[in-house]
């Protein structure tokens, strides 16, 4: 298998990302043109980790986006259903507590954690409501989700560059950089049938969260999602 199908089958998924696990930190930087360096500082700020926090990080992949939440002193849990990012991961911060899981059926107790967040991977779990539903149970009562995802340019001639973009550069980019172009193929195919600014935010309504926001960065390149647990 190299390409995972817009179905979103766990399995096919995983897979797909095991195959680009060893240079994937790469290849985003490669394909963002360093942007999502960016992105993960904005999130870093959203979630304003502290010591003492414990903090979900849902398909965080070799864990890239958990360092910033670590130096701040929180307790934070790279979550991956991709073993191959796990054991990539593991490798690179062996004192991190890597763990398996499927965002549709968390390992975790009810109101375990302080934070939950996820960045460029909701949309690549199959069934998007109720990773929204087990990200709220797993939330303690008063606790923040932060989701960083790709989404759409506000701007109507911007927003066609990017698409061209996604359809036509991307995948010979991805062929040059990444051990696996076809998955790339899928990604962008995944982005451009992705929801949009509030059409998310609904979904996040109907999961049980409230005061639910969100900011676009890079014209709507991506969008930075908030919600709260009710007390």
């Amino acid at each position: 298998m190299t390409r995972a199908s817009l179905n979103k089958k766990p399995a096919e998924v995983a897979s797909m990302f095991d195959e680009v696990a060893e240079r994937y930190d790469l290849t985003n930087d490669v394909l963002s043109l360093g942007q999502d360096r960016i992105w993960r500082k904005e999130v870093a700020r959203a979630v304003d980790a502290c010591p003492a926090q414990k903090i979900l990080d849902l398909a965080a992949g070799t864990a890239t986006s958990s360092q910033p939440f670590a130096r701040a002193g929180a307790y934070v849990v790279p979550c991956d259903f991709s073993i191959g990012m796990l054991r990539v991961g593991k490798q690179r911060h062996p004192w991190m507590p890597f763990t398996a899981g499927d965002g549709m059926n968390l390992p975790f107790r009810d109101d375990v954690f302080d934070t939950v967040t996820i960045s460029f991977g909701l949309r690549n779990i199959q069934d998007t409501d109720a990773a929204l539903r087990e990200l709220h149970r797993v939330t303690k009562p008063g606790g923040q989700v932060v989701i960083c995802e790709f989404s759409h340019p506000t701007w109507a001639p911007f927003r066609t560059v990017y698409l061209e973009y996604l359809m036509r550069a991307l995948p010979p980019v991805a062929t040059a950089v990444s051990s696996n172009p076809d998955a790339y193929v899928y990604l962008a195919e995944s982005i451009r049938d992705w929801p949009d600014q509030p059409a998310l935010a609904s979904r996040l309504q109907r999961a049980g969260w409230s005061k639910v926001a969100w900011r676009n960065l890079t014209g709507g390149v991506v969008a930075l999602h908030r919600g709260t647990k009710p007390r």
